[in-house]
């Protein structure tokens, strides 16, 4: 089983992905492994989310791709069943906490502030998202938080583009950011995925200093 931390860090960003039609789900897969970006974290804001998940899992194995927008237990578990290897949820849910916890399986629950960052420590969860990270301040209010809190570590998302992510990604307490711009609705809806591929090698090129 792949190393779920390692593979985020040192691919310094998860798309954060929200399919209306499953069928998109493998061409949209295949855009971003030819983008160099083999994740994607499939959120559960759509029905389609759990048939794309097991799709994508089962075309790549080797992609990382994981759950986002959770919001119940429940879901969870039929993410864990198509095949997710982590979870995201725009805050943190105690069930879903427990749930990843018994399973092994890495839990990445949204923050912004510190008595939320409290019940990651409860449960030892060490990454934190922080969610909306342009509207809660960015960079400088996860320095603030994290000076509190000197294990934990942040995966930055909502607000996150191609014009700020060196910047989040220059503090080391950073280890990935969560982004869309390069696979916005539009474009799967529109079934653009060489636009897609596209974009997903500059915004590569752009972290890695390619």
């Amino acid at each position: 089983m792949m190393d779920v931390m390692e593979k985020v860090r040192e691919l310094k960003i998860l798309p954060v992905i929200k399919i209306d039609d499953a069928k998109d789900a493998l061409p949209l897969a295949k855009a971003l492994i030819d983008g160099g970006l083999p994740a994607a974290e499939v959120t559960f804001r759509t029905d389609a989310a759990e048939e794309s998940i097991r799709a994508i899992c089962a075309a790549y194995p080797d992609m990382l791709v994981g759950a986002g927008s959770l919001t119940s237990v429940e879901q969870a578990k039929a993410a864990y069943a198509a095949g997710a290897k982590f979870f995201v949820s725009a805050g943190f849910h105690r069930g879903v906490a427990e749930y990843a916890t018994e399973n092994g399986i890495p839990y990445f629950p949204g923050i912004c502030t510190p008595s939320e960052l409290m019940w990651l420590v409860e449960f030892g969860l060490p990454v934190a998202k922080f969610f909306p990270a342009g509207q809660m301040g960015g960079v400088k209010t996860i320095k603030a938080i994290a000076a509190a809190f000197p294990n934990m570590l942040f995966m930055p998302t909502g607000g996150v583009n191609a014009a700020n992510i060196k910047e989040y990604l220059a503090y080391e307490k950073i280890i990935a950011c969560g982004g869309s711009w390069m696979v916005k609705d539009t474009l799967i809806n529109e079934g653009r995925f060489d636009e897609i591929t596209r974009l997903t090698k500059e915004a590569m090129a752009l972290i890695h200093g390619e």
